[in-house]
């Protein structure tokens, strides 16, 4: 099969098409046919050398695909060869063919194409675990996003907005923030041009947000913790501006906030499937409905995966960014 692979840890020009065997499915594993493939942060940071696959992952990138079942382990799973499906994965995406485990496959919302179902899995499984399940936020709570225009960003303000939650979201342009809130965001914030601190409060009449998804931490945790209401829950998923921070630990403790955090590549696969459940029950009624809908900013065949990759890396772009296996 063709696939993309990583020659050496560097810049997008290290991407490079390459033949790999089919895989084959073991147990509890199916085969999907590739139609295509997600772009999403950790891929780039696969790349760049500095996030490993977790052990007996496929070396290569991409960790949420669409396509058509082959076969495998399919009995009792409610699926058929030649259903459309996507599904998260621990890596492979990049190719003609991928092994997912079962319960990790999710069928392609009525009313979507293959290209926009390529892009679920991985934002929607990462919110849900995040958001819901980890920062528990609850009916009538609020929510800020940081980076709300990235493909994370654009499923969390459009699930919250859905599900009844007032949501603010930073962005890095007066057009983004536009878009932004065209999505469900009541304010959005240009974090180049306004303090998203005191924007927060003067929006929330001083109070604060009960839940911050964030992407940045570094020294956005210390302002983070300063716009969160008392018994306000802080959700750290990236490091983009480094993992280190100082706060005001006191103000943790008078407050009773929380900071948390998780990784969901290397989590197991009954944790990862439990995930898939409450998308199924609960996020996909909202995607065949039309509240939610798939913002895919643009589409790269699989042999362009390098200019895919330059294109995220540039931060111009609003939703996802999917690789087709044309």
């Amino acid at each position: 099969m063709r696939a993309i692979e990583i020659a050496q840890p560097g810049g997008p020009e290290v991407l490079r098409p390459c033949e790999r065997p089919r895989p084959v499915p073991g147990a509890g594993e199916v085969l999907i046919r590739v139609a295509a493939a997600g772009v999403n942060r950790p891929d780039v940071l696969q790349r760049k050398g500095a996030y490993a696959p977790p052990p007996g992952a496929s070396d290569l990138p991409g960790l949420e695909v669409a396509g058509t079942l082959e076969g495998g382990g399919l009995e009792g799973s409610g699926f058929s060869a030649g259903d459309a499906v996507c599904a998260l994965v621990a890596g492979g995406g990049y190719a003609e063919y991928c092994v997912a485990p079962v319960g990790q496959v999710l069928p392609v919302p009525k009313g979507l194409s293959l290209v926009e179902a390529a892009g679920l899995p991985e934002t929607y499984f990462t919110v849900w675990s995040n958001v819901f399940d980890r920062a528990r936020l609850a009916p009538g709570e609020t929510l800020l996003v940081q980076g709300g225009a990235s493909g994370i960003g654009v499923s969390a303000v459009q699930l919250a907005a859905a599900l009844g939650h007032t949501v603010y979201a930073t962005a890095g342009s007066d057009d983004k923030c536009r878009a932004v809130e065209a999505l469900g965001a009541k304010r959005a914030i240009n974090y180049r041009s306004e303090d998203f601190v005191a924007v927060v409060k003067h929006e929330t009449g001083g109070r604060g947000v009960d839940v911050i998804l964030d992407m940045v931490a570094g020294d956005y945790i210390a302002r983070e913790l300063e716009c969160l209401a008392d018994d306000g829950r802080l959700a750290i998923i990236a490091t983009q501006r480094g993992g280190a921070a100082q706060i005001d630990a006191g103000a943790v403790l008078r407050r009773r906030l929380t900071i948390t955090g998780s990784t969901l590549r290397p989590r197991p696969v009954a944790f990862k499937s439990a995930i898939a459940r409450r998308l199924r029950a609960v996020v996909w009624p909202q995607l065949e409905a039309g509240r939610i809908k798939p913002v895919v900013h643009a589409t790269f065949p699989l042999a362009q995966a390098a200019a895919a990759h330059a294109r995220m890396e540039s931060g111009a772009h609003v939703g996802k960014i999917v690789l087709e296996v044309l």
